[in-house]
C-alpha cells in the first residue's frame, strides 16, 4: 500500500456542528433535525433529504449561500475532528505512506481543514474539483493525485454509495468505517461485506493494514496472476473484524 485516501464527513471530522447549525438556521430542535437526518440513512436517501422534509420548497445550495451571507456559514476546528485523526494521519506518514484527504465539500471547507494542518500530504474537496462523489470523475481525480496505482491505493470512508462502491469500480482498495450514520447502519449490509477489503473501527487501524498486506502479499504462495490479490483481499477483511 503506497497511499490512504480519507474521505472527511464521519471519517474525519463529525458532523454535529453541521447538523446543529441547520437545525438552528431552519428555527428546529437539533434532535428533530438529527432524527430526520436518520430515517433518511436508514432508507438509503441522501441525509441533505432530511431538510426538504422540513422545508419542501427548500434550495439547499441557495440556503447554505444565504446563511454564509449572514454570517452563519461554514465553521471547523479542532474539536470537529474525531479524536484518532490526527494519531493515525501522523502515524501513517510516519510509515512512509502518502496520505491524501479528499471528500465531498465546498471550497470553504477546503481552506478550513487546510487550516488545521493536519499530517496530509494533499487536502481537497470535491467543489474544488468540480466533481462530486459518487461521480467516477471525482474518484478519476484521487487516482491522478494519488501518486499510485489504484491497486496500491486505499479508499477509507463510511458511506457505501459515495465512498466505498464507487472507490472499488475504479479499481482501488477499500475500507469501510464505521462511523456516523450511515457507518454503522449499513455496516453489516452484504454489498457492503462482500466489497469492502477491509471494514475498521477507528482509523488507528489502517497503520496496521498497511502492515497486513505487505506481509500477506509476501507470504501468499504462488498464484496465477489476479489470484495474489484475492488472498490479500480476503484475508485483510477477516483480520480487522
Amino acid at each position: 500500500m503506497k497511499t490512504i485516501v480519507l474521505d472527511i464527513g464521519e471519517t474525519l471530522v463529525r458532523d454535529d456542528r453541521h447538523w446543529a447549525s441547520w437545525a438552528n438556521w431552519l428555527g428546529v430542535p437539533p434532535h428533530t433535525l438529527s432524527a430526520l437526518v436518520g430515517a433518511a440513512v436508514a432508507q438509503g436517501r441522501e441525509a441533505t433529504d432530511a431538510l426538504r422534509v422540513l422545508r419542501p420548497d427548500m434550495d439547499v445550495e441557495e440556503a447554505y449561500r444565504a446563511r454564509a451571507a449572514a454570517g452563519r456559514g461554514e465553521h471547523l476546528d479542532e474539536s470537529d475532528l474525531y479524536q484518532d485523526v490526527r494519531p493515525a494521519l501522523g502515524e501513517l506518514r510516519a510509515a512512509g505512506i502518502r496520505v491524501v484527504v479528499a471528500g465531498n465539500g465546498s471550497v470553504r471547507a477546503a481552506e478550513l481543514l487546510r487550516g488545521l494542518d493536519l499530517p496530509a500530504d494533499l487536502v481537497v474537496t470535491s467543489d474544488e474539483w468540480g466533481a462530486r462523489k459518487p461521480d467516477p470523475a471525482f474518484f478519476a481525480r484521487v487516482a491522478e493525485v494519488a501518486g499510485a496505482a489504484p491497486e496500491a491505493t486505499l479508499y477509507v470512508g463510511d458511506h457505501p454509495a459515495e465512498d466505498l462502491f464507487p472507490a472499488a469500480a475504479a479499481g482501488m482498495r477499500t475500507a469501510h468505517l464505521r462511523r456516523g450514520p450511515y457507518g454503522h447502519w449499513w455496516a453489516e449490509h452484504p454489498d457492503v461485506v462482500g466489497t469492502a477489503d477491509f471494514r475498521i473501527d477507528a482509523l488507528t487501524e489502517l497503520v496496521g493494514l498497511v502492515g497486513l498486506v505487505g506481509s500477506a502479499a509476501r507470504d501468499a504462495p504462488d498464484t496465477p496472476p489476479g489470484e495474489e490479490d484475492k488472498v490479500v483481499r480476503r484475508g485483510g477483511l477477516r483480520s480487522v473484524r
